[in-house]
C-alpha cells in the first residue's frame, strides 16, 4: 500500500485516483524500531540536510506544527509559503482522513518558517475536495490556509506555472525538498535530487499524479518536487511500502506526488490575488 507521510498516519491504495486510507503504525519487535526508522525507501539515499543557502533558494519552505491532547507540539509534516506572504498550501490528509473526517482541528496547529510560528485564521481551510466529495484522493490532497498575520523575513515561493509534461513515462531530473525532514533521516530537514519516472492522466481536477524515486518518510508529507531551473512543480503526498529499502518499480515501489494545475493552481492564484481562500469546506 502507499503510505502517507506525515508524522503520524496516512496511507493510500494504489492507482491513479487511489483513496488516502488511516495508516497503521508499525508492529515491529523491541529493538527492531530504531532499524525501521533509520531505513530509506529505496537502496540508494543520497539525501542531506538543508543548508543556509537551500533556505535562499527555497524561501517558502516552511513547518506545520500540531500539539498532541497533552497540549505538547510536534512536527507534523512540510508546509510552503506561496504566492502571498500569508498563504499556506500543504496536505489535505493532516486534517482529514480518507472518509473526509476530521483528524485534526486547524487551531491545534501552526506554521513555523524562518524561526517564527504563525497561527492559522481556523476558518480559512480549503480543501482539494470537490463539494459533495466523500474520500480523499491522492490528487486531491492539498489544501490551502490563510495566516493570523504575514510572515516576516520570508519571501513566499513564486505561482508555480503549469508543468509542460506530457502523460507516459519520463525521466524528469526533481529536487526533492523536505523542510520538516523524515524519521527516517537524521537531519531536521532534507534535500535529495531524484527521477519523476511517470506521469498518469489527469483526474476530474485536471491534476496528475507523478511517480518519483526520492526517497522519503515519515513527516515527509507537502515535500515540494522542484525541477531543474528551480520551480515548484509537485507537492509529495504518499509512498509506498515506507522504509523498505527496495529498487524503485513505477507499478509496486514508487512515491506519489501531485501536479501544481488544475483546481490546485486556479485556487492558488484565486487566493493569492483576493486575499482569502475562496470557500470553506467541512
Amino acid at each position: 500500500m502507499l503510505r502517507g507521510c506525515g508524522r503520524r498516519r496516512w496511507s493510500a491504495g494504489e492507482g491513479a485516483g487511489a483513496a488516502l486510507a488511516l495508516m497503521l503504525l508499525f508492529a515491529a519487535p523491541s529493538g527492531a524500531t530504531q532499524r525501521i526508522r533509520e531505513a530509506a525507501l529505496y537502496p540508494q539515499d543520497t539525501r542531506r540536510e538543508m543548508g543556509g543557502g537551500d533556505h535562499a533558494r527555497y524561501p517558502g519552505a516552511g513547518v506545520l506544527y500540531c500539539r498532541r491532547p497533552d497540549g505538547v507540539s510536534q512536527k507534523a509534516a512540510a508546509a510552503w509559503l506561496v504566492g502571498a506572504p500569508d498563504l499556506v498550501v500543504l496536505n489535505a490528509h493532516n486534517f482529514r482522513d480518507r472518509r473526509l473526517d476530521v483528524t485534526r482541528e486547524v487551531a491545534d496547529c501552526y506554521f513555523q518558517i524562518g524561526g517564527r510560528n504563525y497561527d492559522f485564521v481556523t476558518g480559512s481551510l480549503r480543501l482539494g475536495t470537490a463539494p459533495g466529495a466523500r474520500s480523499l484522493h491522492i490528487t486531491d490532497d492539498w489544501a490551502l490556509l490563510r495566516l493570523a498575520e504575514p510572515v516576516e523575513g520570508a519571501e513566499p515561493q513564486p505561482i508555480p506555472q503549469v508543468p509542460d509534461l506530457p502523460v507516459g513515462p519520463a525521466s524528469l531530473p526533481v529536487t526533492m525538498v523536505s523542510p520538516a525532514g523524515h524519521e527516517n533521516f537524521r537531519g531536521g530537514s532534507s534535500l535529495e535530487a531524484c527521477l519523476i519516472h511517470q506521469i498518469d492522466p489527469p483526474e476530474e481536477d485536471a491534476i496528475r499524479r507523478v511517480r518519483h524515486d526520492c526517497n522519503n518518510g515519515y513527516g515527509g508529507s507537502g515535500s515540494g518536487l522542484f525541477d531543474a531551473s528551480g520551480r515548484m512543480i509537485a507537492l509529495q503526498s504518499a509512498s509506498l511500502s515506507m522504509n523498505s529499502r527496495r529498487p524503485f518499480d513505477v507499478e509496486f515501489h514508487y512515491g506519489s506526488a501531485l501536479l501544481f494545475e488544475g483546481r490546485l493552481l486556479a485556487a492558488l492564484r484565486e487566493a493569492a490575488g483576493n486575499g482569502t481562500p475562496s470557500r470553506i469546506q467541512p
